[in-house]
């Protein structure tokens, strides 16, 4: 491996560590949520939910206004500032404030969690060389998982022995470490936008339109959101159906299988397949999977299944933005597209999926998350169909 290679590398690795970083902004809530409650909101009742979604709410409104920033400022310049902020709103965090204060705070963090989320892949499809350019998305795509994996391994127990404010603080020195590290070993390597102070109401309207009307800018996102609207769904759904004693062991292995397949199968698959079909290709498994259950095969395997199918569209949904874009800037507005979808799924998708399983149960549950998954499948078609009629040739 030559010193380019493993410089690549090195700041792969170190970008992807600060997904895990924004990631853990919603683990270290979710993880320890019933720690939290009790200790320190014990009165907040169902309020105390919007703890764990105000995160999503300014991601949903302004994901592409952070990926127009990008193309402007900079992807290092946003990023550094982003996991600055974090830090500062972990830190503010520790004091454990009041409940209103505390939403603030993780409304103020919203802005930290978008700015990584769209500058950090933007900088790896930029540093990474086209060999490895595929399995570096997949290996951002586990970002999600592996935090939340970590967080209950290392930061549950530093709960339960120091307290929820130790989290949060070693959560923000983190992120404080990350920003040092990150600009002092990129910015000489990283050409920075210059700063244009243009952004109006009427440009972002604009970049808007020109965005999602692309079939190439917006072609992540728009299958994105099937797959955000049923993902922490059934985190939820799933685990209350699974036989008590392999319950534990089976809802763990659901998103390990995720990310084993993104991380194994999908850089070899996208050798030989286009990342736009590969993530059509995993919706399709993924209702096939979801049509076991009638036929009476064991919830459990299904889910580990149907998780593994998953990881298709997980890693190839971010390999296909540096496919189907060739400038930073279209790449940059494509992340900001994936970010703001994603976090309307995330906004979303549990509160209907949940309403649908009250009212009609789980089989009503199970049909509907196949169905969105075809149409998941079906946009991508009907996204590629366009493309073709355009006869462009960016990426394969």
């Amino acid at each position: 491996m030559n010193s380019t290679l493993r410089f690549s590398v090195f700041a792969i690795f170190l970008l992807w560590t600060s997904g895990l970083a924004a990631a853990a902004q919603f683990a270290k809530i979710a993880v320890p949520f019933d720690i939290l409650q009790a200790t320190t909101y014990p009165q907040a009742g169902n309020a105390a939910g919007w703890l764990l979604t105000l995160i999503s709410a300014l991601g949903a409104v302004l994901g592409m206004v952070a990926g127009t920033l990008v193309g402007q400022i900079g992807s290092l310049r946003i990023l550094v500032a982003s996991l600055a902020l974090g830090a500062a709103c972990s830190v503010w965090q520790a004091t454990l404030p009041s409940l209103p204060v505390m939403m603030l705070s993780r409304l103020v963090e919203g802005l930290s969690h978008l700015g990584i989320v769209v500058a950090a892949p933007t900088l790896i499809a930029e540093l990474s060389p086209d060999r490895i350019r595929g399995a570096a998305l997949s290996l951002w795509s586990t970002f999600f998982g592996v935090s939340f994996a970590l967080t209950a391994w290392f930061g549950l127990p530093l709960v339960q022995s120091a307290g929820i404010e130790a989290l949060f603080l070693v959560h923000s020195a983190i992120m404080a470490l990350l920003a040092i590290g990150l600009f002092l070993i990129l910015k000489r390597v990283v050409p920075q936008a210059g700063i244009r102070p243009s952004l109006s109401l009427r440009r972002i309207m604009r970049e808007h339109a020109q965005s999602y009307g692309s079939p190439y800018i917006s072609a992540a996102s728009l299958g994105w959101i099937f797959y955000t609207l049923t993902f922490v769904s059934l985190l939820t759904l799933l685990p209350p159906l699974l036989p008590f004693e392999t319950r534990a062991a089976i809802t763990g292995a659901m998103p390990l299988a995720s990310i084993t397949v993104s991380l194994l199968c999908v850089p070899l698959l996208l050798t030989r397949i286009a990342a736009t079909r590969l993530v059509s290709l995993g919706f399709l498994l993924a209702v096939l999977v979801l049509v076991l259950l009638p036929l009476g095969v064991p919830v459990g395997a299904v889910a580990i299944a149907l998780f593994a199918m998953l990881g298709l569209v997980q890693g190839a949904t971010f390999a296909s933005v540096p496919q189907l874009n060739a400038s930073l800037e279209t790449r940059a507005l494509a992340n900001g597209t994936l970010a703001q979808m994603g976090n309307i799924g995330n906004l979303f998708g549990t509160p209907i999926l949940l309403t649908v399983l009250i009212q009609g149960g789980a089989p009503l549950a199970f049909t509907c998350i196949a169905v969105i998954y075809a149409l998941g499948a079906a946009v991508h078609a009907y996204l590629g169909l366009i493309r073709r009629r355009q006869g462009r040739t960016q990426g394969p």
